[in-house]
């Protein structure tokens, strides 16, 4: 029985927590590591990660990337435009070169500086959708621009990251030039064949009273055969989750589906993650209060300047007023799922070390707080001007 101890410690935070994320108007994401971090080793020291908890942690790591890969889905490039492209670019470019020319300024390794400024590239579409939905600011075309976007430099940041990964602890001997067109062509494929594959599988059981539940089964399936694939093929568990998501996105049309995703997904693996990720946060690296403060805050203040800075002239370059430059540019400050998928397999890997660690979490916590509140202010103005036109 002591062996459910961990596991309820770990359920009872997920909801505790998401309680009272609810009460305070506290980030849901925010509240769970910092819950984690109260609980932790560190702290009361209630709970601890331990081989079951982390396996179900890196479950939910893999569902934190399939479930913003789903949110992405590839009909939105339809109407792909250049200016999209050049946003996208200005606006991840340069947070690289801020955040690439910070850490190697700490005399960090090449290798970290890299990963750092790769996690720059990226912004959270978990966070930004919530908002814009909130906001009334997702079907303008301002709200369109951001999330094709966000997803861009999500999508650059996990090619990037593949790429170094695959460079440092290789999944796979295939050479990197044979790799990425094989990864495109597997792509492609599933694709092509997932669909069909749930359309035969809706056709097969229309008649069976528990065609929900088969539906529900094979689509899980799917998921998890293709994250597999992925593995297989040589990507990273979170790159593959991520993956997985964009296959399956355009082909999972039913809303009750979706939700049923979402339940076992937020429910039980990804609050998990969250907390873990605070049980793994060492607040004893303070007790040398001097160096991570600074780094912290370098890292706060380089990539909040750097990404709201670009954000804003390239907005401004390619056609938005002041205000729509400026909410934009708040929609690519948060940086919650990659940034921490990528920073604790970086540490795990021996990459990135305890100071930086602990650094880039807070910078989730405190960019993840701020963006939702600069949106909501420029989206309000946006409202009073269109009021009075």
């Amino acid at each position: 029985m002591e062996n459910f101890y961990p596991f309820f410690i770990i359920v009872f935070s997920g909801v505790f927590f998401s309680m009272l994320s609810i009460r305070t108007h506290i980030p849901w994401a925010v509240m769970l590591i910092l819950g984690g971090v109260i609980l932790g080793p560190n702290a009361l020291g209630i709970a601890s990660v331990d081989p079951t908890i982390d396996f179900i942690g890196q479950i939910g790591l893999v569902f934190l990337m399939f479930m913003a890969g789903l949110e992405t889905k590839m009909s939105q490039f339809k109407e792909f435009q250049s200016k999209l492209l050049f946003l996208a670019m200005f606006n991840g470019l340069v947070p690289f070169a801020a955040g690439f020319g910070v850490v190697w300024f700490l005399g960090y390794e090449l290798i970290t500086a890299l990963i750092v400024g790769i996690i720059f590239i990226s912004s959270s579409i978990a966070v930004v959708i919530p908002t814009l939905e909130v906001s009334g600011m997702i079907k303008t075309k301002l709200g369109q621009s951001v999330l094709i976007t966000t997803v861009l430099q999500d999508i650059t940041s996990l090619v990037l990251l593949s790429l170094l990964l695959q460079s440092v602890s290789p999944v796979t001997e295939v050479p990197l030039y044979v790799f990425y067109p094989a990864l495109l062509g597997v792509l492609i494929g599933l694709r092509l064949l997932i669909p069909k594959l749930r359309t035969w599988v809706v056709s097969m059981t229309t008649d069976a009273p528990d065609l929900f539940q088969l539906e529900f089964r094979s689509t899980f399936l799917m998921l998890i055969g293709t994250v597999i694939a992925f593995e297989l093929l040589g990507l990273h568990p979170i790159v593959a989750g991520f993956f997985s998501g964009l296959v399956l996105a355009d082909s999972i049309r039913s809303k009750v589906l979706k939700d049923k995703i979402k339940t076992i997904s937020y429910g039980i693996f990804i609050p998990t993650f969250f907390v873990v990720v605070g049980l793994q946060t060492d607040l004893s690296v303070f007790n040398d209060a001097g160096s991570v403060f600074l780094v912290m805050a370098l890292l706060v203040g380089t990539l909040v300047f750097s990404k709201y800075v670009s954000g804003f002239i390239a907005a401004r370059l390619v056609g938005f007023d002041a205000t729509e430059s400026n909410f934009y540019a708040a929609t690519s400050l948060p940086q919650l799922s990659t940034t921490l998928a990528t920073a604790f397999v970086s540490f795990n890997l021996g990459l990135l070390d305890q100071t930086l660690l602990t650094a880039l979490v807070i910078l989730s916590v405190i960019t993840v707080l701020l963006s939702p509140l600069l949106m909501r202010r420029f989206a309000t103005q946006l409202k009073e001007r269109k009021e009075h036109e």
